[in-house]
């Protein structure tokens, strides 16, 4: 296969506005109204009750004959005065997609509250936003363009944590903050509009993923410091423990004897899988992938090639250098048929990709498995998240015989 016929054919991410969903959908007391074609909408649907928070989306009836005919607006108000009815709701966010007439509601037709709710438009147009982890960033940059309290003092030792994680993460981040003497955190994206409102008063911001610019950015504008990286890894988790307790100004010792405490158990961790050997490639679309790839060359593993569906953003460059640095081939906005040809080229004993790309892999004898279900659905940070995912990459590289046994009795 040359190089010259990849065709770019493929899908590359979910619809960006279901990035948005899943952030909105898990918001106590919302129920989102959706402005969008049929399509979209059934779409739709079925991702933010399958992926998201098992919650409906409430959509005016948009056929061609409201779009075109000038009764959209009044359609979409009528609707948002009928959710608002229902006293359990407290937040109303309207999410535009990218049916040009949608994407082009004017802000100003809608209300900002009705009765017990709050009403907001967040647009999630897929011309403009490439991916789902991008909306995500969209999604909370724009509540907190409208919810956070960003005047006023700011609360000492607070920090905000910015990033969705899985939930042990969560504990396990909490509990070396307070080791450090962090006195409050806040997790974005939260389930709560108080979160929002409250993260505007954080002294500093952590910020786990690279996709989050222009959350960062709003952040940076109202004076709130911001501590990049992740504790994935041992030197990224003492790196990461020392820049938070900088970014707060706590007491230095103690923050320097809780960051050698914890890379200390995690270079236990990268020890206990020193024996794992093998070629590993890593593809996904969540925007998180290259601190894993840190962490399997952390390992000892050899991760040649590594893509990932969003740009290259400033964010994520201390990876980038440091990958690149390592040897590892780097593709940001990627398609199928470069992961396909990453495949043939360098032979991988492992595939960590896409739905797509695990079957290419499959066909070829080669184990794979589905990034999203698998890597962003465990642990990823400090020693358990280490332990986690190296504990399942080696049961995975065990089985490359059996999985070249049945592409050969499949094959006969």
């Amino acid at each position: 296969m040359e190089k010259k016929s990849c065709n770019k054919l493929h899908p590359q991410s979910m619809c960006p506005a279901f990035g948005g969903l899943r952030v909105l959908t898990r918001i106590d007391g919302v129920q989102v109204c959706m402005v969008a074609d049929q399509g979209c909408l059934y779409g739709l649907t079925f991702v933010s009750h399958f992926y998201a928070a098992r919650k409906s989306i409430i959509s005016p009836e948009l056929m061609n004959v409201q779009i075109s005919g000038g009764s959209m607006i009044d359609d979409v108000r009528r609707t948002i005065e009928a959710i608002a009815l229902d006293p359990a709701v407290r937040f109303i966010p309207v999410v535009s997609t990218c049916v040009a007439e949608t994407a082009g509601i004017a802000e100003e037709l809608l209300p900002k509250r009705v009765g017990n709710a709050e009403v907001l438009l967040v647009r999630l147009p897929a011309f403009q936003i490439r991916t789902h982890p991008e909306a995500k960033d969209v999604t909370v940059a724009t509540l907190l363009g409208r919810f956070g309290e960003f005047q006023g003092t700011k609360k000492a030792k607070s920090l905000v944590v910015l990033g969705e994680i899985f939930p042990l993460d969560a504990m396990t981040i909490g509990s070396v903050l307070q080791k450090i003497g962090v006195e409050s955190v806040i997790t974005l994206p939260g389930t709560a509009l108080e979160d929002y409102i409250e993260a505007g008063q954080a002294e500093a911001c952590a910020v786990l993923h690279p996709f989050y610019e222009r959350t960062v950015s709003l952040f940076e504008e109202h004076g709130v410091k911001v501590v990049k990286g992740n504790p994935i890894g041992a030197n990224g988790t003492a790196q990461w423990i020392r820049r938070v307790g900088e970014a707060l100004g706590l007491d230095p010792a103690t923050v320097e004897a809780v960051a050698e405490e914890e890379a200390a158990k995690a270079r236990e961790v990268l020890e206990r899988f020193r024996h794992l050997q093998g070629r590993v490639i890593v593809a996904g679309y969540e925007g998180n992938e290259l601190p894993v790839v840190r962490l399997l060359l952390e390992a000892g593993l050899e991760v040649p090639y590594a893509s990932t569906s969003i740009a290259r953003m400033a964010l994520g460059e201390e990876d980038h250098k440091l990958l690149s640095m390592l040897g590892t081939e780097i593709r940001y906005r990627k398609y199928l048929e470069e992961d396909m040809l990453a495949v043939v080229d360098y032979h991988p004993d492992l595939v960590i990709g896409t739905t797509s790309l695990d079957s290419f892999a499959k066909e070829r004898g080669i184990p794979a498995i589905y990034y999203t279900n698998n890597i962003s659905a465990r642990p990823l940070f400090f020693a358990a998240g280490a332990a986690t995912v190296l504990g399942m990459i080696s049961g995975l590289l065990g089985k490359k015989e059996l999985f070249q046994k049945m592409k050969e009795y499949f094959t006969q």
